[in-house]
């Protein structure tokens, strides 16, 4: 463990405000540089559906893990852990303070307490695993796994790739990926998380779908789809991203702009809560108010 001072997260629900509350963060502190821990941020070409933050909106302030990497490419918790360690390497041998922002659950935790030390994937089980999700479906592979570890079903969060991967670690192992040790952190972390009243939030994600939408995201879609099929299964990593799949279907004509960004919205509101879960279970942190984070954040990066 290298020791440097903690270094300062900041996270929030997805349109909860922390881009620009961290940004606003930054200049007020001076020399402090973004460290993003979001998934689909990585991606180069998903730029409205993903609210990635435009060079203008950015104020200056260098942010790193945004567009390293190709849509095509399968990027993975490993890879984005290696990339941020690196990275906070790098910003701390400039003389400079990472600030870690974004609101991935399982980036978040796998760079805090460190990734988990499970066996590697073998090709023919993980091909013989999608197959028995194309067949079985999702539901009855996360009622398999509660039947044995009700934890490592919540863990899953209904997401399929999370969810072959846990059967087969189990299949080989006779244990789940949740029981295995992890590997040690470089750096330690302190996290501020925070969220906005309920109907406030609500309201911001139809709002920025609504704006997403008018800004072309259904030709980013479409671009998209020219890039990666979403047809392949089991969906490519970068297909799970929330929206774009509606927001194709209005490319193809097969859903009106009102009813997708309906549709998004929903999807992105039950995303928001168990996002919020996640930073109180997971990261044990307790949920503030937008100003009280901020003056927490700020507190922690002036003590340089």
């Amino acid at each position: 463990m290298q020791t440097v001072p903690p270094i300062a997260v900041l996270t929030a629900p997805t349109a909860a405000g922390k881009t620009r509350m961290a940004i606003e963060l930054a200049l007020q502190a001076g020399r402090v540089e973004i460290v993003s821990a979001d998934a689909f941020l990585v991606y180069r070409g998903l730029n409205i559906g993903t609210a990635k933050p435009t060079l203008p909106e950015r104020r200056g302030v260098p942010h790193h893990l945004l567009d390293v990497a190709g849509v095509s490419e399968n990027y993975d918790v490993a890879r984005y852990v290696q990339q941020a360690q690196a990275t906070i390497a790098g910003i701390l041998e400039r003389g400079n303070t990472p600030l870690l922002v974004g609101g991935t659950g399982f980036y978040l935790s796998a760079l805090i307490k460190g990734l988990p030390l499970t066996p590697k994937s073998e090709p023919q089980a993980r091909a013989a695993l999608e197959q028995e999700l194309l067949e079985r479906g999702l539901d009855a592979l996360l009622t398999e796994i509660g039947a044995s570890s009700p934890f490592e079903a919540r863990r899953m969060e209904r997401n399929p790739r999370r969810v072959l991967r846990a059967l087969e670690v189990f299949r080989q192992t006779g244990r789940w990926p949740g029981e295995f040790g992890t590997t040690a952190p470089a750096y330690t972390y302190r996290v501020a998380a925070f969220s906005l009243p309920s109907e406030l939030l609500e309201s911001r994600i139809l709002e920025r779908a609504a704006a997403m939408f008018a800004a072309g995201w259904s030709a980013e879609a479409a671009w998209l789809a020219s890039q990666v099929d979403p047809g392949t299964w089991p969906r490519p990593t970068v297909w799970q991203t929330l929206g774009y799949e509606q927001a194709l279907a209005v490319a193809r004509g097969e859903l009106r702009v009102q009813d997708a960004q309906q549709a998004a919205s929903q999807a992105t509101q039950q995303y928001a809560k168990r996002q919020l879960t996640w930073f109180r279970r997971q990261l044990g942190a307790e949920i503030l108010e937008p100003e009280a984070a901020r003056r927490v954040v700020a507190d922690w990066l002036a003590q340089r």
